[in-house]
């Protein structure tokens, strides 16, 4: 039999025990974090201007009972003060509590403000999990739903020459609603998470002109040495400029420039070249970058399907990412560390990460635009309750059952717990903000749907939607099971047979999208006693030679039509110890590089 029931026995998931708590874990960035000095980059590499104002740092909060987020009044008094942007649940945010379904959090921070005339004033609260209102000086402003949706407020009309009081109430259901969350879970274990709540990315103001530019679509092909930049305007009627690396601004309509790019240099991950561009419009100027390189899925001279980068193949070496800290949760405890998180899957031998069933906040594909790390995004997931047997089980253990199950039926939805209408709204608005705000990012070279499927539904038809907003990428629509023919590539979870590409006759390539997992804690550096994982290791070196014989046993599939793959995971994630790293980033567990064999030479 090719299933490994022994590995499925041993590694079978569990509740964490009532009451049991994780060891305090902290990152280095963590500990040299200072709430009085938060001096973190501009947030949007992509659309920086100069006028802007970071507003993390110490807010005031209370948690009050009540679910009422849109016509709540705001408490008497606060319980203390909460280091923005961390959710009160993380350690970083120095609250340490949990937000219940039944409870209401509330934030609270005076502004000191003197609004200019002919500019206007927009609040950027780039996540807030899950709902909020906003309140300027007592009055209701604004609401907002999505973890995963940034909003933008224009709060000129508002503004007080002098003191402001702005104010937050947020509402977040957890697992108990169907909206997307991702991996957290109130009673978290194995691989759910602890969930958190409130606002989870920066939060800041930018002074920009009446006329101003509010989204920009850049699109540089090699194969036309063309740069079309496009853009969405507050008005109408001026006309858009574009510079390129230093050149003379060209002008095209309100809405549109294209200009020749003589010889471009091509971006890849040996060689991320970025070109930096000035778009402007009006008084309006914007500071960006853009980088020539195309991806796509062709066959290869033998007529295999293959991922390509700039028409060559290339063998894809990935990693789960999930994105989760030990003292920040969701939220990173500074921008050094999620560029160390990059530079640590590339020293480890890989050229990609899966970004898994998270969207992270615009600085951390900023620098694997820089850096030259491929990245592979998920879309959230949300949706009810899982029935374990549909969404894990009944898979794992008969391979057959991993396909020709379809999910466009009600039946099929509940099952896979999508058939909450407003759920699968929310999904459609969260891809599509999704692929239109990371798109000009050169790293994100493939969009991944559904994983395992989690609240999946229509997934053809969710395919073809984001193959009309973004034809410059492939699509990965199912990774795991329950494909339903749809996108770019096959996509099988394998964490309990023997590697192997499986028959495909479609022009998608096959790729393995989940394997390994092989598990080491390491004392002092784990969050519990007790571990999750496939394959437990005591011994540090034994382990990285389980995993270097795993990725080389991969690695080896290429010739036979593999396309890449991805291994479980870059770090431990509470009691999931399958990381190479651990949670706290402190230890490499294989010691040094992996060097991922090169099968293709």
């Amino acid at each position: 039999m090719d299933l490994d029931l022994r590995r499925v026995a041993t590694s079978r998931p569990g509740e964490r025990e009532p009451g049991e708590k994780l060891e305090r874990l902290t990152t280095v960035w963590g500990d040299a974090l200072d709430p009085e000095h938060m001096l973190e980059p501009h947030p949007r590499p992509q659309m920086e201007r100069e006028s802007w104002r970071s507003l993390d740092g110490w807010w005031e909060y209370a948690i009050v009972e009540g679910t009422d987020w849109q016509d709540a009044v705001p408490p008497s008094s606060w319980d203390g003060r909460i280091v923005v942007p961390f959710s009160p649940e993380a350690p970083l945010s120095r609250v340490e509590r949990q937000l219940t379904p039944a409870q209401l959090l509330w934030y609270h921070r005076r502004l000191e403000f003197s609004p200019l005339a002919g500019r206007r004033t927009l609040l950027h609260l780039d996540g807030v999990d899950h709902a909020c209102s906003i309140y300027l000086n007592g009055e209701k402003i604004g609401e907002h739903r999505g973890c995963y949706l940034p909003l933008v407020l224009d709060i000129s009309n508002w503004l007080l020459n002098g003191e402001n009081i702005l104010e937050l109430c947020v509402w977040d259901p957890s697992e108990t609603g169907t909206q997307l969350r991702g991996k957290q879970k109130l009673a978290s274990g194995t691989m759910w998470y602890t969930a958190q709540s409130g606002i989870w990315k920066p939060a800041w103001l930018e002074e920009v002109p009446e006329a101003h530019i509010e989204q920009l679509s850049i699109d540089a092909d090699p194969d036309t040495a063309t740069l079309t930049v496009s853009a969405r305007t507050s008005t109408a009627g001026g006309r858009l400029g574009v510079s390129i690396d230093g050149g003379p601004m060209a002008y095209g309509d309100e809405q549109q420039v294209a200009l020749a790019v003589s010889g471009p240099h091509l971006w890849s991950p040996d060689d991320p070249f970025l070109y930096p561009i000035v778009v402007a419009y009006g008084e309006d100027r914007v500071h960006s970058y853009c980088a020539f390189r195309t991806v796509c899925v062709e066959r290869d001279a033998a007529g295999t399907p293959r991922f390509m980068l700039n028409h060559e193949p290339l063998f894809l070496r990935g990693l789960l990412d999930q994105g989760y800290w030990p003292d920040g949760l969701l939220t990173p405890p500074s921008d050094e560390a999620l560029a160390a998180d990059i530079v640590a899957a590339k020293d480890l031998g890989f050229t990609m990460v899966r970004k898994h069933i998270k969207v992270e906040s615009d600085r951390w594909y900023f620098h694997a635009d820089r850096l030259g790390l491929l990245v592979w995004q998920d879309m959230p997931s949300g949706g009810g309750t899982l029935d374990p047997w549909r969404s894990l089980n009944l898979p794992t253990l008969f391979r057959r059952a991993q396909t020709g199950y379809d999910d466009t039926t009600l039946a099929h939805q509940r099952a896979m717990a999508a058939e909450d209408l407003a759920y699968q709204s929310e999904w459609c608005e969260t891809c599509r903000t999704t692929v239109s705000s990371l798109r000009n990012h050169p790293s994100v070279v493939t969009w991944v749907l559904f994983n395992e499927s989690w609240g999946q539904f229509d997934s053809a038809a969710n395919t073809q939607m984001v193959w009309d907003l973004d034809p410059t990428r492939p699509v990965l629509s199912n990774s795991g099971w329950y494909d339903q023919g749809a996108g770019d590539f096959v996509g099988a979870h394998n964490y309990f047979r023997h590697l192997r590409v499986y028959p495909n006759r479609s022009d998608r390539a096959f790729v393995i999208s989940e394997f390994g997992g092989l598990a080491c804690h390491v004392d002092d550096h784990s969050s519990l006693a007790h571990d999750y994982g496939y394959e437990a290791y005591d011994d540090m070196t034994d382990y990285a030679d389980a995993v270097r014989a795993k990725l080389a046993e991969a690695g080896s599939l290429e010739a036979a039509g593999l396309a890449g793959y991805v291994y479980t995971q870059l770090t431990d994630v509470e009691e999931e110890v399958n990381g190479l790293l651990t949670y706290d980033r402190r230890v490499n567990k294989t010691k040094r590089s992996l060097h991922v064999p090169d099968c293709s030479q």
